[in-house]
């Protein structure tokens, strides 16, 4: 598959694991990974290169951003970690303001014009929003993640709690990549089938399983520091969309200039290109999944006006 990844905190748990996760997919021709950890980054790219003979895959290097000159999807995984005693909202002005930086430096380098940015780093919605309505990013070619990874991880813990296939579980969350994220639950199926119809199924397992999954990134962090396998996979079938050009749909984080969801960044089904987000998807969704998707898109617009990036009210 053609196209050449950047990948900017590429020295770092997600960043590696993602492209390690492409590597093993042969998805791109070449990868750089940017990191203000330069020899760390040259160190992954290194380890990720003698596997090459038995993998195959792209062509793997360390640079800096001058080296992604002309390069197709522009990944952003580089993050700051909370300290003692700072709030969530400190956190996210550092990050906020790390993320701009980053922007702004890849926005310095002659892009080709048709390059993606995928927004990995949290807050991932808010970055999203920011990198499409401030930072001159177009909003077509910017998207977040977004809850990509919280449905891979539903569909992974669904099938395992009753003993199914989870590669033939069809499940979705939607909304923000946080705690007011939403199941789904109408849309259940396996194999196309209501999952509701199968034996052994029940409602309460279902929520035990959204419930693992809401909370997933904070149990993988209290373990061993932090999520990267599953996250890696989610970024590599993301850029497998946009540089093969499938019009996959996928739940991504998109800042939709119009509509009931205007003026906020949040997941919904996203049809994915090569020129980057091509259209929301509409999907059947229960009253009450309705308001819950409308409480998290308010929700998101009180973390960017806390940031003063956004009146509270749509």
């Amino acid at each position: 598959m053609n196209g050449k990844i950047a990948i900017v905190g590429g020295a770092g748990r997600v960043g590696s694991n993602a492209a390690y996760a492409l590597q093993l997919g042969g998805i791109g021709e070449e990868i750089v990974l940017v990191d203000v950890a330069a020899e760390a980054a040259l160190g992954e790219a290194l380890d990720l290169t003698h596997g090459r003979a038995a993998a195959g895959g792209p062509q793997i290097s360390g640079g800096d951003y001058s080296a992604i000159a002309g390069f197709d999807v522009v990944v952003v995984t580089a993050g700051l970690r909370r300290k003692p005693d700072e709030s969530r909202l400190q956190l996210i002005e550092r990050n906020a303001a790390l993320f701009q930086e980053i922007v702004q430096s890849v926005q310095a380098v002659e892009l080709a014009p048709e390059a993606i940015l995928l927004v990995v780093t949290n807050p991932v919605d808010v970055l999203t929003y920011l990198a499409a309505a401030e930072l001159g990013w177009p909003p077509k070619r910017t998207l977040g993640l977004g809850t990509v990874l919280d449905t891979l991880r539903f569909r992974s813990l669904l099938g395992e709690a009753l003993g199914l296939n989870p590669s033939l579980v069809e499940a979705l969350i939607l909304g923000e990549h946080g705690d007011s994220m939403v199941p789904i639950f109408s849309q259940l199926r396996y194999d196309g089938q209501p999952m509701a119809e199968l034996p052994g199924y029940s409602e309460e397992a279902a929520q035990r399983a959204f419930e693992a999954t809401r909370t997933a990134g904070a149990e993988c962090l209290r373990l061993k520091g932090g999520a990267g396998y599953a996250v890696g996979l989610s970024i590599r079938d993301v850029v497998s969309a946009i540089l093969g050009d499938s019009c996959a749909v996928l739940p991504v984080s998109t800042l939709d200039e119009s509509g009931e969801f205007h003026r906020v960044a949040l997941s919904r089904p996203t049809r994915v290109g090569r020129a980057g987000w091509l259209e929301h998807v509409p999907i059947d969704l229960s009253d009450e999944e309705h308001r819950e998707l409308a409480r998290s898109a308010e929700i998101l617009r009180e973390t960017l006006a806390s940031l003063r990036a956004e009146p509270s009210s749509a």
